[in-house]
């Protein structure tokens, strides 16, 4: 349901307001058709009022009216072409718009913004987050089946996110530097004193503002998940990297060939995708292995943590 607090949850008239409160109410309680019914007078009313819309939306499909969710999911994307709350991600949740670009920007930073406060403590003591552990490792087992050093003159954490990943690569990096979409999460990362520089923007957009050649190493910890698109990504690191660079990151995976939009909202790539829009991004596998980087409902979601050669 969208936050009270996100751009659209208020119509600009506090009775039209305290009825949506009423619905939502309903809707928590498990009463979806009484929500739904209320909705759809107060969008009739009130057809601007985008939070109505959007909530209206899942009102029915947990009533089993996915047609009617999808219409009305429609409705708020036409209002708010932005999609601060997600209603991009929901159609394609509901097979009424494809997985790809479903996702917004607004979304995310959106999404982030409010979790930054508590990331951290969700993440590790919730769902056992371990991606830096894994994704340092697997760096650290690739630079000695090559015989490298471990130590990379300039390194990019895409996604950093609040920099949980920033002290397991810091101490390798000549220059660590961190880009992400959300400014909240960017003055958590920021308090670490481990970047030399943080940037506001969207990660293939940073990638691609670079400099050929400029990174020795981009890590990407729990990023890809928000990513439907590997390939525009995959080119833009390949460019970014040096002759010799690494690009690794941690992805969730599925048992299935392709990108799927799991439940949670994030993206699934197939192992099979992802060495196929590796390879056609001209960058090679140096290692690629399954592991999960979290557990979700006492099980752990299905992972890959690759390491990848320019």
């Amino acid at each position: 349901m969208p936050s009270p607090s996100l751009p659209g949850a208020t119509s600009g008239d506090a009775a039209l307001d305290r009825r949506l409160d009423w619905a939502r109410s309903y809707a928590e309680a498990g009463e979806a058709e009484a929500a739904a019914g209320m909705l759809a007078d107060l969008v009739i009313e009130a057809p601007h009022f985008v939070a109505a819309w959007f909530l209206l939306g899942e009102t029915l499909e947990a009533a089993g009216d996915p047609e009617g969710a999808a219409g009305a999911f429609r409705e708020a994307l036409a209002r708010a072409p932005q999609d601060v709350m997600g209603a991009g991600l929901r159609l394609a949740r509901l097979g009424a718009a494809p997985a790809e670009g479903a996702m917004s920007a607004a979304y995310v930073r959106t999404l982030f913004d409010q979790y930054a406060g508590r990331f951290d403590t969700a993440l590790r003591t919730r769902l056992a987050y371990r991606g830096p552990e894994l994704l340092a490792g697997a760096v650290e087992a690739a630079c000695a089946a090559a015989g490298q050093p471990l130590a990379f003159a300039r390194v990019l954490d895409l996604g950093c996110g609040t920099g949980l990943a920033a002290p397991r690569v810091a101490p390798w990096a000549g220059r660590l530097e961190g880009v992400d979409l959300s400014p909240a999460m960017l003055a958590q990362a920021g308090r670490l004193g481990l970047y030399a520089e943080l940037r506001e923007a969207e990660m293939v957009a940073d990638l691609e503002a670079a400099e050929a050649g400029a990174y020795d190493l981009i890590v990407a910890a729990d990023a890809v998940c928000y990513v439907a698109e590997l390939g525009p990504l995959l080119a833009a690191a390949r460019r970014a990297l040096a002759p010799d660079g690494l690009l690794a990151m941690t992805l969730e995976t599925h048992a299935g060939d392709g990108v799927v939009l799991r439940e949670t909202l994030r993206y699934a790539h197939g192992r099979a995708h992802l060495e196929a829009e590796a390879q056609a991004a001209g960058l090679r596998i140096t290692s690629l292995e399954e592991a999960s980087t979290r557990t979700e409902k006492g099980a752990p979601v299905p992972g890959l943590v690759a390491v990848l050669g320019g």
